[in-house]
C-alpha cells in the first residue's frame, strides 16, 4: 500500500512586499519512493514552494503533513531527514572535496563514509584537490554528495543537471535513480523537459500560483498527444508519407496494404513532447 510522505493543502503564500498571492491554493500529494517535478515558467512559485517543504518560509498558510505530521510542529531535527543541492553549488574553495564534506558533515547526528561518498560521486581520486580548481561538473557532483552526507529521505534537487555535459549529467541522474531504489523520495524542479520524462513519477504543473496539471509524464504525453500514425514511404525514388487513426491500424487496409507494398522509411506516432505539453498547460504564464 502507497504511503504518503508529503500533502500539501489549500496552501497559499505572499511575499510581505507584494500584492498578491504567489501561491493560490496548492493542494498535492507525494507518495514515498517517489520522483517528482515541481515545473512551470519562472516565478509562478516552484522555488517558493520548495522552500516552503524545506522549512525555508513559515509564514505560509494551509497546512503541510510530512509523514502525517504537521510540518509547522517539526523542529531542527527535520533537517536530519532531507538534502537540498541548490542550482549554484556552495563550496569553501579553499578547501578540498575531503576537506568540504567533513565540515559539513558536522551539522548532522547521522554520519555516513565520506570516502564512500565521493567514490561514488567519482570523485574520490580529487578528493585532496582544492576545490576552486574542479569543473562546473565536479562542483556538482560534490554539491550532491554533500545533499546524501546525512542519508536524508527526502532530496530536493534545484536544476540538478542544467548546464552539465551528458557524462556529468548521466553521473547525476544515475545517482537519484539510485537514491530512489534505496526508498528517498525526490523533489526536482528543473526546465530541462528530457530528464522529466526520464527522471519523474510525477510532475505538477505551476502557473500563476496555481497547479494546472499534475500526472505521469506518460499519462500526459497519452492525453495531450494525438492519436495517430505518420508512415514516410518510398514511392519510386520519392520519399512520401500518410497519416493514419491508431485506433484502427491493425483493420486499416491501406496502412496494410501501405507496409506490405513499399519501403519504409520511418513510423512515428504523433506523440506530443513534454516541452509541447509544457507550452500548452503553462502558457498562463508567459503572458504575465
Amino acid at each position: 500500500m502507497s504511503e504518503n510522505i508529503f500533502e500539501i493543502k489549500d496552501l497559499f503564500f505572499k511575499y510581505p512586499k507584494t500584492e498578491s498571492q504567489i501561491l493560490k491554493g496548492l493542494n498535492f500529494a507525494v507518495e514515498k519512493g517517489k520522483i517528482v517535478g515541481l515545473l512551470g515558467p519562472n516565478g509562478v512559485g516552484k522555488s517558493t514552494t520548495m522552500k516552503i517543504l524545506i522549512k525555508l518560509i513559515s509564514d505560509y498558510q494551509g497546512e503541510i503533513l510530512y509523514k502525517g505530521k504537521n510540518l509547522a510542529a517539526y523542529d531542527k531535527n527535520f533537517y536530519e531527514e532531507i538534502g537540498v543541492c541548490f542550482e549554484s553549488p556552495i563550496h569553501f574553495g579553499k578547501l578540498t572535496a575531503l576537506e568540504n564534506l567533513k565540515y559539513f558533515s558536522r551539522f548532522y547526528k547521522i554520519k555516513t563514509d565520506i570516502i564512500e561518498l565521493l567514490k561514488k560521486v567519482n570523485l574520490k581520486a580529487a578528493m585532496n584537490q582544492e576545490v576552486r580548481t574542479f569543473s562546473k561538473g565536479m562542483k556538482v557532483r560534490l554539491n550532491f554528495a554533500r545533499a546524501l552526507l546525512n542519508q536524508p529521505e527526502v532530496l530536493f534537487l534545484d536544476e540538478p543537471t542544467n548546464g552539465l555535459d551528458p557524462v556529468n549529467a548521466r553521473i547525476i541522474k544515475d545517482l537519484i535513480f539510485d537514491f530512489k531504489k534505496q526508498g528517498g523520495t525526490v523533489f526536482i524542479t528543473t526546465h530541462l523537459m528530457g530528464d522529466v520524462e526520464e527522471l519523474c513519477d510525477q510532475v505538477i504543473f505551476i502557473t500563476s500560483g496555481k497547479i494546472t496539471e499534475q500526472a505521469n509524464p506518460r499519462d500526459l504525453k497519452l492525453k495531450y498527444g494525438k492519436k495517430e500514425v505518420k508512415v514516410e514511404y518510398l514511392e519510386g525514388n520519392k520519399l512520401k508519407s500518410n497519416i493514419f487513426e491508431l485506433k484502427s491500424l491493425g483493420t486499416n487496409d491501406e496502412f496494410l496494404d501501405l507496409i506490405k507494398t513499399h519501403e519504409i522509411e520511418t513510423i512515428h506516432t504523433g506523440e506530443t513532447t513534454l516541452e509541447e505539453i509544457f507550452i500548452m498547460v503553462t502558457k498562463e504564464g508567459f503572458n504575465e
